[in-house]
């Protein structure tokens, strides 16, 4: 049996009609429209995800601007986290076996997504202390996300040490002109996977990237895990983007969505799960209708 996490929040709130543009993405419902929060978790509970991802992703300055940021980020993030519980708690009522519902806390890129090029340790640690401090209080675990390079991991896992709630790391993966499969920032991931383990982990996950270069990175985490006895929990969670380039301007424009039917993507979750994954859900560009379909494989 796999945990099923949720899908893409930024894009099932664009979906269902909450404000959304750049470069606030997800946080412009957050601000002006949080019943459109409430609903997209209750979405992808009802599809039957067993966890969901607290809307804190653009909770940083880079979505925010460092004014919105100083005055708002730690509140917006508080209130995303508590969002999310009472959406659990609202969903109990309609649904067996809610108490399995668990929330994430979601640590992001804080600095930029896709761009490992532009990660500082020294500015990013304050924000994401920022960001841990004010959800710490209403998540069950921690996933650290869109990962960039190993660096980025080194500086969220120290960030994360401030919890004692286990914490799931997701690295981003190059999806064109790649020998072996490799983090954003060029670095193979079994390095990154090598580094993991030495830390000994709860979880290492692929995320944010297309699905068809996810097996082969599940595939030499695998092999390295067990190579290592370690004992930590493997998946991951793509999006239904096309392929993203090295100099990706996040905030410049919206990522093309592709037409990938919930069939489709189910398969490449099978394959998933064959080469020894227990976490799967969904990214950007994911909707519940994809996840109730990863359900399905349940039965």
């Amino acid at each position: 049996m796999f945990v099923l996490l949720d899908g893409g929040m930024g894009r099932e709130l664009q979906r269902i009609g909450a404000p959304f543009s750049q470069p606030l993405w997800s946080a412009q419902a957050l601000i002006e429209a949080p019943e459109f929060v409430s609903q997209a978790h209750k979405n992808f509970i009802e599809a039957g995800c067993d966890v969901i991802t607290v809307n804190s992703y653009a909770c940083v300055p880079f979505h925010l601007g460092d004014e919105l940021y100083q005055s708002q980020g730690a509140a917006l993030a508080e209130k995303a986290a508590k969002i999310a519980r009472v959406a659990v708690q609202e969903s109990a009522p309609h649904m067996e076996d809610i108490g399995s519902v668990k929330v994430a806390g979601c640590i992001p890129p804080v600095l930029g997504s896709y761009r490992p090029d532009l990660f500082d340790a020294e500015k990013a640690t304050p924000i994401l202390n920022t960001l841990i401090d004010a959800q710490e209080a209403h998540v069950d675990f921690w996933i650290a996300e869109t990962i960039g390079s190993i660096a980025e991991f080194n500086t969220m896992f120290a960030a994360l040490g401030r919890s004692n709630k286990p914490a799931f790391f997701a690295f981003s993966l190059l999806e064109s002109d790649t020998d072996i499969p490799r983090l954003r920032s060029g670095e193979p991931v079994e390095d990154a996977v090598q580094r993991v383990c030495e830390l000994n982990v709860d979880g290492i996950l692929f995320n944010c990237s297309q699905p068809e270069v996810m097996l082969g990175a599940i595939e030499v985490a695998k092999h390295n895990i067990d190579a290592l006895g370690a004992n930590i929990s493997l998946g991951a969670y793509a999006n239904g983007f096309t392929v993203i380039q090295d100099a990706h301007e996040a905030n410049n424009t919206l990522t093309t969505v592709r037409d990938l039917s919930s069939g489709e993507y189910a398969e490449f979750v099978q394959s998933w799960l064959d080469a020894g994954s227990n976490v799967v859900g969904g990214c950007c560009a994911i909707y519940p209708e994809h996840i109730e379909r990863l359900d399905g494989l349940r039965k």
